[in-house]
């Protein structure tokens, strides 16, 4: 048995895979979602998908907020749980997650200049909301390690350095029937992602000798170190993507062993950043394919974007290959590449979570 649960997230990601038997049925929960998911959907989605009351894994891909949040409010529900002598909701097993100060910022420097760019900001009365969403998903990283310490729980003890990325974990791990094999982040991506932000910072604090010109500088806040995993169960294939990049998937799956002929097909594939065009290119849909494609996106900041979805089209079509898009929301985009490319004609049918519904599952075995 092999399912994956989209839950509701509205502009995030919050996602159970489900593996196992009938009988024994397991679970992984990747991500939470922003504000207001656990309350929502992900609480319910838990309480009647996790029938076993236990995850095996909780797995944060990336510290963006519309990933932590949902996990945040979970671990702080089972601490409420424990203070008011209550059976925890759901147990949990380990967690997987990638500091900022252990992927990006060893020395703390990053972090202290960007508390510093903000108090200085601030005093100029300057808004800097980019910046601001980064720093803070930095807090909120530090806050779910401390969560997951006072309720004691196994933080990527499977992962030499505490880090995971493709060097700390060359070999599959395995949970049963499942395996998860990691594909990024690598540390070839962290070097550059530090550089990127140590270039943004110098260019940052150099306009802050005119603070009319910060709002302008504060377009680029890079934060592309999601973790990428190749699930595989009862010989069906899941890449998970997080927020990453197309071409730092490309290179994490060749580094991995993972291409043949410079191509992959895979059962599903999880569309990276929520349908976002700033994160593929149609050259990536035609290298890396897939039966079932899943996006989370609510139409916010135009997500899924309409190339995305036509570059998904137009690659399956183009190979003779007939597809499912599975959605959570209905947004304009799904409106409008059904209106541009009538799934009868272009071999693919769009599937949209049903608006009572926490989550939509999807069956793979």
């Amino acid at each position: 048995m092999f399912k994956l649960h989209a839950v509701q997230a509205q502009f995030g990601d919050s996602l159970i895979l489900e593996f196992g038997t009938p009988a024994n049925p397991r679970f992984i929960l990747i991500d939470g979602g922003p504000p207001d998911t656990f309350t929502d959907d992900l609480d319910a989605a838990l309480q009647s998908i996790v029938q076993s009351g236990k995850l095996d894994m909780v797995i944060l891909s990336h510290i963006d907020n519309d990933h932590i949040v949902g996990l945040l409010d979970l671990l702080a529900a089972l601490e409420a749980d424990k203070a008011n002598g209550q059976p925890p909701r759901v147990r949990i097993a380990g967690l997987w997650h990638n500091s900022f100060q252990k992927s990006i910022d060893p020395a703390g420097d990053i972090t202290q200049r960007m508390q510093m760019l903000m108090t200085m900001a601030g005093s100029a009365n300057v808004a800097m909301p980019l910046a601001a969403d980064a720093l803070f998903g930095v807090k909120e990283g530090n806050r779910l390690r401390i969560l997951a310490k006072k309720l004691k729980l196994p933080l990527n003890k499977d992962f030499q350095n505490d880090l995971i990325m493709l060097e700390t974990a060359p070999q599959q791990i395995k949970f049963g029937k499942l395996t998860l094999r990691v594909v990024g982040p690598n540390q070839a991506n962290l070097d550059e992602l530090r550089a990127e932000w140590l270039e943004w910072l110098a260019k940052t604090e150099e306009k802050m000798a005119d603070p009319s010109t910060l709002a302008n500088a504060d377009t680029s806040v890079p934060n592309l170190s999601s973790i990428v995993l190749l699930a595989e169960c009862d010989g069906k294939t899941m890449l998970l993507t997080g927020d990453a990049r197309s071409d730092h998937v490309l290179k994490g799956l060749q580094h991995a062993g993972l291409m043949t002929d410079g191509k992959l097909h895979i059962d599903v594939l999880k569309v990276a950043h929520h349908g976002s065009n700033r994160n593929h290119t149609a050259k990536f849909f035609k290298t890396v394919t897939a039966d079932t494609y899943v996006i989370s996106a609510n139409g916010k900041d135009d997500n899924p974007d309409y190339e995305t979805l036509k570059w998904i089209v137009e690659a399956a079509k183009s190979a003779g290959r007939q597809i499912e898009i599975i959605v959570t929301n209905n947004t304009p985009s799904t409106k409008k590449i059904k209106q541009t490319h009538k799934p009868a004609l272009h071999g693919y049918r769009l599937t949209v979570k049903p608006k009572a519904d926490h989550s939509i599952e999807l069956q793979l075995s």
